[in-house]
């Protein structure tokens, strides 16, 4: 699914990796951990087609990556929403049905009955109809990997989804991507400092060290 053959990014003149080869297959959950500035979530702006590497390949399901797929999910950090945002939790997880079309978002036939069963999968359908901002850092955090999912993407990218959180929705959230990817072979990329609440479910773990080296370590598999 995920394809990176000597990956180096830099900016300027700081590297930040390089000589990155790396296999991600479909239903493999990866960790990604690595120090302040050591360019995780940098990896997953590549993966996304944000941003390009200075030299190397990459290919997400076989093609260069690139801004709007729909083969890719992204879960991206905690962060509290204004109390006046006039979205409900089922709008933004429609966003992430239509949010990539350009043009008129037109209405299908099967959305709202995707985005119920998406918001379903995460535990979320208790609070559907609520606003964002009137949502716990938890019910905020199981919408968007909602949204994420709810399109089918082949690929889920995880960018740090469990900061903010406490211990037990740091649990929860990453048994909700793990099951993804066990039922529905989702290629997972999971970057995260808090390592321990995803070891029950990472197969490998890829370390980005400060001196722009990789290297990755396999785990048990859950």
């Amino acid at each position: 699914m995920i394809a990176l053959r000597g990956a180096a990014l830099s900016y300027g003149g700081r590297t930040l990796w390089r000589g990155l080869d790396l296999d991600v297959r479909p239903g493999e959950f990866l960790a990604v951990v690595g120090p302040n500035g050591s360019g995780k979530t940098s990896l997953l702006r590549v993966l996304l087609g944000l941003q390009r590497l200075s030299s190397g390949t990459v290919a997400v399901d076989g093609r260069r990556p690139r801004r709007g797929s729909g083969v890719v999910g992204y879960v991206p950090q905690h962060r509290t929403v204004p109390p006046h945002t006039p979205l409900r939790a089922r709008d933004l997880v429609r966003l992430g049905i239509d949010g990539h079309r350009w043009g008129p978002w037109r209405p299908r036939r099967d959305a709202r009955r995707a985005v119920d069963a998406a918001l379903a999968d995460v535990g979320a359908a208790a609070f559907a109809d609520v606003p964002l901002g009137l949502l716990s850092g938890g019910e905020l955090q199981r919408v968007r990997v909602a949204q994420a999912l709810a399109a089918g993407p082949r690929v889920l990218l995880c960018d740090e989804p469990l900061a903010s959180l406490d211990a037990e929705h740091q649990r929860v959230v990453a048994g909700l991507v793990d099951r993804s990817r066990r039922d529905h072979g989702t290629a997972v990329v999971f970057v995260t400092h808090e390592i321990d609440p995803i070891l029950p479910f990472a197969d490998r773990i890829l370390d980005l060290s400060a001196d722009h080296g990789a290297r990755t370590s396999h785990l048990g598999t859950a």
